[in-house]
């Protein structure tokens, strides 16, 4: 009996030793194929992630170059501006007072603003006493010419007689002198009058040229004379002007003759005009001096105000370009231009005046490279870029 249990006993365990040997064999196929799948995938995926960094690999290159606008700017005529602000006056101011002795004004015949010729009375003063002074010395003149015809007809007759023997030689010469005395005293009576009719026109205020009265300080019943100062003031010939404080190195651009446009303050009416007159002294102070530029006359221009000034000083022939595409450093100015491989090169450039046009390049270009306008400051020599050419002006 013992014997048959143990026998059961060992078929029991050799049982479960098998059943424990195929679950092993079976988890280890399972894993095996597991491995086989897995091995698959990752070589299929690997291969397209491979591909597509190449890719984007290329694609980050290409966006690592900079964009930057180019021209090709060409060379130009361009216009030397200068600009200047100053004040508006008579070209030729005429400041008119009393020429005579003077007395109390009757009459003032014109206003600031009106247009007088030359001669023209523009007021009047009280001449009673000096009208009676003229009608006594105009008696004076008309009693010497009678004086005169006396004398003139006794010395008739006698040259009759003289040859009968009534009357002497000397009798003539004597006669002779009468009359001659007689019309002497005629020119002087006259002069007299003259002078006193001369004084009288002067106690009129008179416009000593044609053109247009600004001020008026005289009314009726004031009493003026020699020092009562100036009562009128006008313009010759009714001509402006600009007077514009300009800076030394501004002032010796200019010349005589140079066109210019003049805007008065408050107005945005543009008047032409031309510099008649350069200062030939500059204020010591100020490093500044005026040019003095005319102008036609115009209700807009009133002598007083404040007006700004652009003045055509001369034409330039030269590349221009705007200030951004000028580069500085320690070694001077620069810009960088492309070659055909599109790659950045310096260029040291001259500059000239700056202008509403730009910075004019005096040396150093001569107008067919494609220079850069922007972006300049982030280049370095060499570098490549994309271009993107911006059409000249």
């Amino acid at each position: 009996m013992f014997g048959r249990q143990e026998r059961l006993e060992f078929t029991g365990e050799e049982t479960a030793r098998k059943s424990r040997r195929w679950i092993w064999i079976v988890a280890a196929a399972i894993v095996v194929v597991g491995a086989i799948a897995f091995f698959m995938m990752s070589g299929s995926k690997g291969a397209a992630p491979k591909g597509a960094a190449a890719k984007a690999e290329g694609g980050a290159s290409q966006s690592q170059i900079p964009t930057v606008t180019v021209a090709i700017p060409a060379r130009q005529t361009v216009q030397t501006i200068v600009s200047g602000t100053g004040s508006l006056a008579a070209r030729r101011e005429m400041p008119v007072g009393v020429a005579g002795e003077g007395g109390v004004v009757t009459r003032v015949l014109v206003e600031p603003g009106s247009w007088v010729g030359k001669g023209q009375v523009l007021a009047t003063v009280d001449r009673s006493v000096q009208a009676q002074t003229a009608e006594a010395l105009a008696a004076s003149v008309r009693v010497a010419q009678a004086d005169a015809r006396l004398a003139q007809a006794e010395l008739d007759r006698a040259q009759r007689l003289v040859a009968n023997g009534f009357i002497s030689k000397a009798d003539i010469d004597r006669k002779t002198a009468t009359r001659d005395q007689a019309l002497a005293r005629v020119r002087v009576a006259q002069a007299q009058f003259s002078e006193t009719q001369a004084r009288n026109r002067r106690l009129d205020i008179r416009a000593p040229e044609a053109g247009l009265v600004l001020t008026r300080q005289v009314e009726p019943g004031q009493i003026v004379s020699a020092g009562s100062g100036v009562l009128f003031r006008m313009a010759q010939g009714g001509q402006m002007e600009l007077r514009t404080q300009l800076s030394e190195v501004d002032l010796q651009k200019l010349r005589p003759g140079a066109v210019a446009e003049v805007t008065p303050t408050g107005t945005t009416q543009v008047f032409k005009g031309e510099v008649w007159q350069v200062s030939p002294v500059i204020d010591p102070q100020t490093r500044q001096g005026i040019a003095r530029v005319s102008l036609k006359y115009d209700p807009a221009l009133r002598p007083g105000g404040f007006a700004s000034a652009r003045i055509i000083s001369g034409g330039l022939t030269a590349v221009m370009l705007p200030q951004s595409a000028v580069q500085s450093d320690n070694d001077g100015n620069f810009v960088y231009v492309l070659d055909a491989k599109n790659q950045a090169a310096r260029r040291g450039v001259t500059t000239g005046d700056v202008t509403e046009a730009g910075v004019a390049i005096t040396s150093g270009l001569n107008g067919t490279e494609r220079v850069v306008l922007t972006a300049g400051a982030f280049l370095n020599p060499g570098q490549k870029v994309i271009p993107n050419l911006q059409k000249s002006k």
